[in-house]
């Protein structure tokens, strides 16, 4: 993408930017950049120089191998923090790549303070180029808020798709369920924040692997609200499991309201003998694309 694009997508509502790059790609997929060195390509590790530089390699690769199939992208921190201040240097490369080929980014950090400290996270996300991040809302509107005035678009963790969050996401707290309590938070702070296209700038988090009644009763609280939905493909989700979270009467990819995450079934394919492994991760990412046809109908 064009500088002058870039400069324009960053000024743009971060809910009207996702849906636009969604509507330009014809799909509501998200890859997820979740690079974990031991289930890289074995060509990648042999040619790099060190750990981190095979991530990085691997990672410009994937953006390289999606342009055109989707339209956004998802890095997840811990995978580059875990290697330091060269992690943190590969990650804001990777975001920056990522912004120049045209991509939003959504940072999937999921950080929860308050306060000052939130300050600085949303400072430093900002800076190193991301459109969006997960947030945890666990203490508040006041671990969303900073973000928002940075001018981030902001998905807060609301059901999430790891069996054990029933612990706590279901609980009844009085005729509504923590989820359904968060939800509603979310939507109230929401309205404040909704952009051209109808849609939020603060979305929520919830799994394909939480859908049916549930997703639908979420979705009702939550009608402006873009859903980021983790858990299809190698977490046992379905792209059928999404159709209760779509708005209704949307009409077009960008305003169906979700955002449908894949990472370790789109960037580690199943190989046909010979076959370059970015052609393999552009086949999944493109059979993947495809499949969520079905939340259109």
């Amino acid at each position: 993408m064009p500088t002058s694009q870039t400069h324009t997508q960053s000024q743009t509502h971060p809910a009207d930017a996702l849906a636009r790059a969604m509507d330009i790609a014809g799909s509501p997929a998200c890859i997820g950049l979740d690079p974990v060195l031991a289930s890289l390509p074995e060509e990648v590790r042999a040619s790099a120089a060190s750990e981190i530089d095979a991530v990085e390699r691997f990672c410009l690769g994937v953006l390289e191998s999606i342009v055109g199939v989707a339209g956004v992208v998802k890095p997840q921190s811990a995978c580059f923090e875990r290697y330091g201040s060269a992690g943190y240097a590969v990650l804001e490369r990777v975001i920056a790549h990522a912004r120049r080929s045209g991509f939003v980014v959504i940072l999937d950090a999921k950080r929860g303070d308050i306060g000052s400290s939130a300050e600085h996270y949303a400072a430093g996300a900002k800076a190193m180029g991301a459109h969006w991040i997960t947030v945890s809302p666990y203490m508040g509107p006041s671990t969303i808020e900073p973000f928002q005035e940075a001018g981030l678009g902001v998905f807060a963790l609301c059901r999430t798709s790891n069996p054990d969050s029933d612990r706590l996401q279901t609980l009844d707290t009085g005729g509504m369920t923590v989820a359904e309590r968060t939800a509603a938070m979310l939507a109230e702070m929401g309205q404040a924040r909704i952009g051209g296209s109808g849609l939020s700038g603060l979305g929520a988090v919830v799994g394909a692997t939480k859908s049916g009644e549930e997703g639908a009763a979420l979705r009702a609280r939550m009608p402006d609200q873009i859903l980021l939905v983790p858990g299809v493909g190698a977490q046992g989700g379905t792209p059928a499991e999404v159709v209760p979270l779509a708005r209704p009467g949307f009409a077009t990819p960008g305003t169906v309201g979700v955002v449908v995450n894949a990472s370790r079934s789109v960037l580690y394919p199943k190989r046909s003998p010979g076959q370059a492994w970015q052609g393999a991760v552009r086949q999944a990412a493109e059979r993947f694309a495809a499949s969520l046809g079905v939340i259109r109908g």
